[in-house]
């Protein structure tokens, strides 16, 4: 006990700096995949988790051959920096505010492949938000509806944008905007010159298609029944990167399919029939601590949520 009380009482600049590494590390499943998202090497990532393990007397994670994983004190430091993180950035609004000054960090988990949905404000959030806020810091993540739900729940995001699915108790969801997904072929396709009259159900289940291995509503998934469904992608990208095969056939937003149909690459199949609308929505923390950036951002975002 006597050594936990030295370390509370000399925590210093340096030691948050290690503890945002380890979170982040954490976040990101390893030393190699949080590289990118640090920019830093893996040896310094190194480095700087053996320093905290060092500073704090404790083993935090395991690496090695066999991966990357938490030890027990691992997993209750990192409870306890998500704590720290999320009281040191309140502390830091509750000041601005008192300044009325936009200073801070904002950060967003984004489900991927929505910069091309036109009415999707984000970018003009954002720069709004830099325009009040010069010295305000933005964090992107693109990654998955249930790792930003996961991020949101704990601190390590202020807020996401994802597709609706089941809501989870501790989150509010607000409503943002509509996407509309058709069915593609590609040109090499043997749908491709076909007459939307002349192709049946049947003929579509003959062909090869593709689907998301991410969840959907039962809405949703309704429309991939109907088809012969011989591979999977984890995100869009890999939707279309199939797609352009010309072996399959998928749904794709009409936004993110609209280069290659303007290039002629792809068409949709049966637009009138074949088609389905996803609802995108903001993710929040309940009983999150007021947030002056988080609440600009979110009046810009979004301005008929702010009552």
């Amino acid at each position: 006990m006597g050594q936990e009380q030295k370390i509370i009482s000399q925590l210093s600049n340096f030691d948050i700096r290690l503890l945002r590494v380890f979170r982040t590390v954490v976040n990101c499943g390893g030393f190699a995949a949080a590289e990118v998202e640090l920019n830093i090497s893996c040896s310094a990532i190194s480095i700087s988790m053996s320093d905290l393990e060092e500073r704090l007397g404790l083993r935090l994670c395991q690496r090695g051959r066999a991966g990357f994983s938490l030890t027990n004190e691992g997993r209750l430091v990192y409870e306890a920096s998500l704590q720290l993180m999320t009281s040191l950035e309140t502390f830091r609004t509750q000041v601005n505010a008192i300044h009325h000054e936009l200073k801070g960090e904002l950060s967003i988990g984004i489900t991927d492949n929505l910069v091309t949905l036109k009415h999707m404000q984000i970018t003009k959030a954002l720069q709004k938000l830099k325009q009040q806020g010069p010295q305000i810091k933005i964090q992107i993540r693109m990654i998955p509806p249930n790792d930003i739900e996961r991020n949101v729940l704990d601190g390590g995001l202020n807020v996401g944008v994802i597709p609706q699915l089941r809501p989870l108790p501790g989150l509010e969801y607000q409503p943002l905007y509509d996407e509309k997904s058709l069915l593609y072929c590609n040109h090499e396709h043997l749908l491709f010159d076909m007459n939307d009259d002349d192709i049946t159900a049947q003929l579509l289940y003959q062909c090869d298609a593709v689907a998301p291995a991410y969840a959907q509503l039962a809405q949703t998934k309704e429309h991939y029944q109907k088809l012969n469904t011989t591979a999977t992608a984890t995100d869009r990208e890999g939707v279309a990167f199939l797609i352009l095969t010309g072996c399959f056939i998928g749904y794709l937003p009409t936004h993110y399919a609209q280069r290659w149909v303007t290039s002629k690459e792809m068409r949709a199949i049966c637009p009138q029939q074949l088609h389905f609308t996803t609802e995108y929505q903001l993710v929040l923390r309940k009983g999150a601590c007021p947030n002056l950036v988080l609440d600009t951002f979110l009046r810009e975002v979004n301005p008929k949520n702010i009552t």
